[in-house]
C-alpha cells in the first residue's frame, strides 16, 4: 500500500474501533471502473451506525495518471450538532497532499460555546501542523474554505513531511470521536436552540459536494463518467 492508502486505511480502522456499531453495507459503487483501464480503479466503501450514521470511504488509484487518492467522510445524524469527520489523503505523481477537517453543525462566529467545544481544542495540533517542516499550504479559494472550518488543514506535503502527519491526524479523529460519543457539552447544546441542524446540515453537505463548488469532481467525472460520480456525491450528500 501507499502512503495515502495506509493513512486512510489506519484512520478509517481507528474510527472503526472507537465506534463498533459501524457495519458495512452493500454497494453498487465497491468496485470502480474506467475506460482508461481494464482493471478496477477504485472502489467505494459504506458504513452505517447509530451515532456516526454513516462512513463513505472513496479510493481511486490510477498509476497511469499518477492518481492515488483516498477519502473519508464520517456523518452524524442530520438533526446532531455534532461535526462531521472528513480526511483525505492523495498522491498526485509529484507531491503528497492531504485534507483534514471537523465540519461544523452551525455558524461559529455566532455560537461561540459551540465553537470553544467542538473546535478550540483543535487548536494546538493545527498550530503544530501549519509550522511543521515539509508542509505547504495546498490551492483552495475562499469560497471552498467558507464552506468548511477555520481549523481545517489542507496542505502539500514532501514525502518525508506527509509521513509524519499520523499524529495530527489522529489528534483530529480522537477529537472528535470523543465528541461523538460524550456529546456536546451542556452549555455549547444549549446555545445551538432555534437552529434547524436538519437543514442547515442539507444545505451545507449540498455545497461541499457540489460540481459548481468543488472542481474535482469535473476531474472524476473524466475518469468514471457523470452517472458513476454522481452516484458517489449521493451517497455524501445525505444518510439515507
Amino acid at each position: 500500500m501507499s502512503l495515502p492508502a495506509d493513512l486512510c486505511e489506519a484512520t478509517l480502522q481507528r474510527i472503526l474501533a472507537r465506534h463498533p456499531d459501524l457495519k458495512p453495507v452493500e454497494t453498487p459503487l465497491a468496485e470502480l471502473r474506467s475506460p482508461m483501464s481494464p482493471a478496477p480503479v477504485g472502489s467505494v466503501r459504506i458504513f452505517r451506525g447509530t451515532a456516526v450514521a454513516k462512513l463513505v470511504y472513496v479510493g481511486l488509484v490510477v498509476p497511469m495518471i499518477h492518481l492515488d487518492s483516498h477519502m473519508i467522510f464520517a456523518f452524524t445524524p442530520e438533526d446532531s450538532a455534532v461535526p462531521h469527520f472528513t480526511l483525505d489523503s492523495v498522491y498526485g505523481g509529484s507531491y503528497h497532499a492531504f485534507h483534514l477537517d471537523l465540519i461544523p453543525r452551525a455558524d461559529l462566529a455566532a455560537h461561540l460555546p459551540y465553537l470553544d467545544a467542538a473546535f478550540r481544542p483543535l487548536t494546538e495540533t493545527f498550530d503544530a501542523a501549519s509550522a511543521a517542516e515539509g508542509l505547504s499550504p495546498a490551492a483552495i479559494g475562499p469560497r471552498q474554505r467558507a464552506i468548511m472550518s477555520p481549523w481545517m488543514l489542507v496542505n502539500r506535503a514532501t514525502e518525508e513531511a506527509f509521513a509524519g502527519i499520523n499524529g495530527y491526524v489522529d489528534a483530529y479523529a480522537d477529537h472528535w470521536s470523543g465528541l461523538v460519543t460524550d456529546g456536546l457539552p451542556a452549555e455549547a447544546a444549549a446555545s445551538l436552540a432555534g437552529v434547524d441542524l436538519a437543514a442547515r446540515d442539507a444545505a451545507v453537505r449540498g455545497n461541499i459536494f457540489s460540481r459548481d463548488v468543488d472542481p474535482v469532481w469535473a476531474q472524476v467525472s473524466r475518469l468514471l463518467g457523470d452517472e458513476t460520480t454522481d452516484a458517489i456525491r449521493a451517497e455524501l450528500v445525505a444518510n439515507g
